[in-house]
């Protein structure tokens, strides 16, 4: 390509067939390619190809273009797989989310052309249409993380809407974890290189729902835990990633800090009208340890709530297998294994072992390589015999395919030969590998 057309060598163009644009049905046939495939075409075709997309998405009310707003600077890093769809400013999709962007140039051009659809609120819709809607935990990701933001801020404000705000929250979580485990128990992996305090406060909720009801606790319990693991780490949040990003060694007043956060961010729970005693009580154990050399009490035994135990595993988890300033993140293979040896005296034993039947062998999200040198991405665990399930996005030769190929690697042929876990993620199509856009 040549001209114009030169700026977006590195886009990921999309090509709209209008011949099936269905009025009654409302919906488009879409496929995602490769500018390199386009090597051989007219740039005149390609601005037609843009001109009919963009027709066909107003005209069926696909994307209103006073929707789009401009991706402000630190909004995306280099490495990290975006965390909603790209447009320009015609509506046009450059980028699908889970595309890593490479270079300082992608990223420039993506902050001096890029648009992004940012969540409405409409509270009155969202209540009729929230039980009517299919979960996808990756189109929601971005909701997720600002109704979290939002709800944070409700109660450190003080807002009566808090108490309203955290427990709307906690059920979204939950109902998606639900309805999309395998994609949900995903978004912990695809985005775990060099997440923020947000994204990390969702991977705890997450991984405590699922690790609550393989341990056991009934719904009740379970939902209470989801809650207390999204305001557990409140106090932090104005600090986190600050900490995380520095390479020095703490000083003592951020050792004050993290010491402190349990009680504080109860403090301002309790001042904002939140006064769940389960999720209080959880909140203040989650740093205490069996053996009693945990903080602030210093309680041991089955003096600590089994709810405490499984957020704080949770935490430990996500730690481990992110990225700090000031070390380098364990592989999965490396976190799973340190799991395993955590019933020690530390823990409840049936606590590690109910996050490793969580995870599986291979978690959702993983990389792997296969017997037959294919490498693809773990879209779902094994169910009894068969599985887990892969989606192979690279050849055996190294070559990237166009489709997705599902692998059930209980079949010899597609065994898995170990993982692959590379400092950056390639860009992958998250809601097309895991089925929910076809």
């Amino acid at each position: 390509m040549k001209g114009g057309a030169t700026g977006l060598r590195f886009l990921t163009i999309l090509s709209l067939n209008t011949t099936q644009c269905d009025m009654h049905h409302k919906s488009a046939s879409v496929s995602i390619l490769n500018t390199q495939a386009y090597a051989g075409f007219d740039v005149r075709i390609l601005k037609e190809v843009f001109r009919r997309t963009r027709i066909a998405l107003r005209h069926l009310g696909i994307l209103k273009l006073d929707s789009l707003i401009r991706i402000a600077p630190g909004a995306l890093t280099i490495g990290r797989p975006l965390p909603w769809d790209v447009f320009d400013a015609d509506g046009n999709v450059l980028l699908r989310q889970g595309y890593v962007i490479q270079t300082n140039t992608q990223l420039e051009q993506l902050f001096e052309r890029g648009r992004f659809k940012p969540r409405k609120i409409e509270r009155k819709k969202e209540k009729i249409q929230e039980d009517q809607r299919q979960r996808n935990p990756f189109a929601d990701y971005a909701d997720l993380l600002a109704t979290l933001e939002a709800t944070l801020n409700a109660i450190t404000s003080e807002d009566p809407s808090a108490q309203k705000r955290l427990l709307g929250l906690a059920r979204m979580l939950e109902r998606t974890c639900q309805e999309a485990p395998e994609a949900s128990l995903a978004l912990v992996h695809l985005y775990s290189i060099g997440p923020t305090i947000h994204e990390q406060i969702l991977f705890y909720g997450i991984l405590c729902h699922f690790t609550a009801r393989a341990f056991g606790l009934d719904e009740k319990r379970t939902s209470v835990l989801t809650a207390a693991a999204l305001t557990a780490n409140l106090a932090l949040v104005p600090v986190a990633d600050q900490l995380n990003a520095s390479t020095r060694v703490l000083t003592d007043d951020q050792r004050a800090v993290i010491r402190k956060h349990p009680h504080r961010s109860i403090q301002a729970l309790t001042s904002a009208g939140i006064t769940n005693k389960l999720l209080l009580k959880i909140i203040a154990q989650h740093h205490e340890q069996a053996d009693g050399s945990g903080y602030p009490d210093g309680l041991s035994g089955t003096d600590i709530l089994p709810e405490a135990e499984i957020l704080a595993l949770s935490e430990r988890y996500v730690a481990m297998i992110t990225k700090r300033a000031y070390r380098n993140r364990m592989t999965i293979t490396a976190a799973r294994k340190l799991i395993a040896t955590l019933g020690d005296g530390k823990v409840r034993p049936a606590i590690p072992r109910s996050l490793l039947q969580v995870l599986g062998e291979y978690p959702p999200g993983m990389l792997v390589r296969l017997d037959n040198n294919e490498v693809g991405v773990v879209t779902g665990r094994a169910v009894r015999a068969r599985g887990p399930f892969v989606k192979a996005i690279f050849g055996p030769r190294g070559n990237r395919y166009s489709g997705t190929f599902e692998r059930d690697t209980s079949v010899p042929e597609y065994n898995i030969q170990g993982a692959e876990e590379p400092e950056e993620m390639p860009s992958m199509d998250f809601s097309l590998l895991w089925g929910f856009r076809n």
